[in-house]
């Protein structure tokens, strides 16, 4: 079993998306979390995979969750620079205020006023 939680963890850093999607389709849960508490859309969304971001959150997948250090994945998007994952987050429902650093706190760490206007829209 852990071995098939590392290889699911692995399709969504590297974005295989097709794969990773049958498996969520097959019964593997789409908030699973690893032993940091980051989970399949925290990786995908971390490591810039928008098309395995977007299959998981259509599947279910919580857009809010945070992981153990109270990271969610639009505030590890905003940090790593990746804006259509930020974007697709926003659509999908997630909270630009949850976390620690929150989302609209990384912007503002980095200047970044143009997502937080997109933030200030909601």
């Amino acid at each position: 079993m852990l071995q098939l939680a590392a290889k699911v963890f692995d399709l969504a850093r590297h974005g295989d998306t097709d794969t990773l999607a049958a498996y969520v389709d097959a019964g593997v849960p789409a908030n699973l979390t690893n032993d940091r508490g980051d989970s399949l859309v925290m990786l995908a969304a971390y490591h810039g995979q928008a098309a395995a971001v977007e299959a998981l959150l259509r599947r279910g997948a919580d857009p809010d969750r945070p992981n153990d250090r109270g990271q969610t994945p639009l505030a590890g998007a905003v940090f790593k620079g990746e804006d259509a994952i930020v974007r697709l987050l926003v659509q999908h429902g997630a909270d630009p205020s949850t976390g620690s650093p929150s989302a609209i706190e990384a912007a503002q760490v980095f200047g970044r006023t143009d997502l937080l206007g997109l933030f200030t829209q909601e």
